[in-house]
């Protein structure tokens, strides 16, 4: 089942009456979301998010969830002058671009994930830290992106994430960790000034789980749970089991907020869907 739980447009905006339209779309094995935006006005005009009931096991899966979505929003169907696409999984790794070589790419993720034969590994460039995002795309929804649209561009959502902390200047001078929470995954960010420290991507099913990465990654870097900050983006709140156990071994808890000004017609935390919606 595939439950729609965000659906809201600016006020007094109408997606039909533009014509110079940017889609762009994020998906996982746990949902599908996607912005509107209006390239004359450089801002966000709609906002749609569905939920799967559970995690899809598979991308044929993933595809026919897609396929049902797009068959019934019609927002899905307008002209668009420009569709940008996020992939989201933990098929990733990241390479500094003085190792990098593009005829080892499958090398690469062999040693963090196993690989098929018949997988396509593409990468992103990541210049703001001069590392490229070596991943394995969904291609199977590129491909029917591609029927529907004809040409886009596509990312892999840490390379987003990367280059939204970084570029936006979110990071700080001191050494401040970044976590972009999803239903079971987390994100996590090490920045000091310019510098990215670390960067990956966990997965979780419990709180228990979710504090032990965190710490994990603070003990790798010989970081004092008491001193450093972390800034929270994502599906995270206050009222979560997550946020609270966090808070119980960790002193100084933040949440990135967006001036997106899509949010004053959402029922969202202004730190939600950092993606799409972080501006």
């Amino acid at each position: 089942m595939i439950k729609e739980t965000v659906q809201k447009k600016k006020s007094n905006t109408s997606t039909e009456n533009s014509r110079n339209l940017k889609l762009s779309i994020q998906f996982s094995l746990d949902g599908f979301s996607f912005c509107i935006s209006d390239l004359d006005k450089n801002e966000d005009v709609f906002f749609t998010e569905y939920t799967f009931d559970s995690s899809l096991k598979t991308p044929n899966e993933l595809l026919d969830k897609v396929i049902t979505i797009f068959k019934s929003d019609k927002n899905l169907h307008a002209d668009f002058k420009k569709v940008e696409v996020i992939h989201q999984n933990n098929l990733n790794t990241l390479v500094p671009n003085e190792y990098f070589i593009e005829e080892n790419l499958k090398t690469y993720l062999d040693y963090n994930i196993k690989t098929l034969s018949t997988d396509f590994i593409a990468f992103d460039n990541i210049d703001v830290v001069d590392a490229k995002n070596v991943y394995v795309p969904y291609v199977n929804i590129n491909n029917y992106l591609f029927q529907h649209f004809g040409e886009f561009e596509y990312k892999h959502h840490l390379s987003v994430f990367v280059e939204k902390i970084m570029a936006k200047k979110v990071a700080k001078k001191e050494i401040t960790m970044f976590v972009n929470v999803s239903k079971h995954a987390l994100d996590i960010l090490i920045t000091e000034e310019n510098n990215l420290l670390f960067s990956n991507i966990f997965t979780y099913r419990t709180k228990e789980d979710f504090l032990y990465y965190i710490l994990f990654v603070a003990e790798q870097l010989k970081l004092n749970p008491e001193e450093f900050p972390i800034y929270f983006s994502g599906e995270i709140n206050k009222a979560s089991e997550i946020y609270n156990i966090c808070y119980t071994y960790i002193r100084n808890l933040f949440f990135i907020e967006s001036s997106n000004i899509l949010f004053d017609n959402l029922e969202l935390p202004k730190h939600a869907n950092f993606m799409l919606l972080y501006k």
